[in-house]
């Protein structure tokens, strides 16, 4: 298992409850290590928040059925929104369990998402069904971007210059420019601040840890 958490004192406190119960091979605090990891040791489980730097949860997941799609991922957060519960299950996650109710629901997460069951925590599961089958819009999907342009939007949200969003994302600064250009006008905004606004707006980024300034 390999557990994913940019917050030390939780990423030890779930290490923890994991490590009581199963064999916990590595911990990462960002999701783009969370990828070479998961490529790297290819773990069975993946236990992981989706507020992370340089890549989110979410987006993480959708990179982990492409890279490693044998193994299980399990989602684990603050956030009790069902229109992001039900956008890491669209993405491929086997389970949604939210931070303060983690104990046993959390080992019972794993457990059914290691079986290839679905686990959502029933504090929100009902938001979260009525959501999947379309009688609530996603907000995350209003409108649709590609994993490409999140990623963007993520990393110019969290206030890398284009230089380093060209070197995360091993593409040219003027195919990172084109990016960026592509997703203001999709998005129809007009600065990087209006970027930012709507990462906090869709959960891309979270109020629960302070973003590095924004450069133009």
């Amino acid at each position: 298992m390999l557990l994913a958490d940019d917050h030390t004192l939780v990423a030890e406190a779930l290490g923890s409850l994991l490590r009581e119960e199963f064999d916990l091979v590595g911990q990462v605090s960002d999701g783009r290590a969370l990828l070479q990891m998961a490529a790297t040791l290819k773990p069975d489980v993946v236990v992981t928040d989706i507020t992370m730097p340089l890549l989110n949860g979410v987006d993480a997941v959708r990179e982990l059925r492409r890279l490693v799609p044998a193994t299980r991922v399990l989602v684990v957060t603050m956030h009790a929104d069902p229109r992001l519960a039900a956008e890491a299950l669209r993405a491929g996650a086997h389970g949604y369990v939210l931070k303060h109710s983690a104990g046993q629901e959390l080992i019972q997460g794993v457990r059914e998402a290691g079986a290839g069951r679905v686990y959502i925590t029933p504090l929100i599961s009902a938001d979260v069904i009525a959501v999947l089958a379309g009688t609530e819009a996603s907000a995350a999907d209003n409108p649709r971007l590609t994993s490409r342009q999140r990623q963007v939007l993520q990393l110019v949200a969290e206030g890398h210059s284009m230089k380093r969003v060209a070197a995360l994302l091993k593409v040219s600064r003027r195919t990172a420019e084109t990016h960026k250009y592509q997703l203001m006008a999709q998005l129809g905004v007009h600065s990087t601040a209006e970027l930012v606004q709507y990462a906090f707006r869709t959960g891309v980024l979270s109020l629960e840890a302070p973003s590095p300034p924004v450069r133009a």
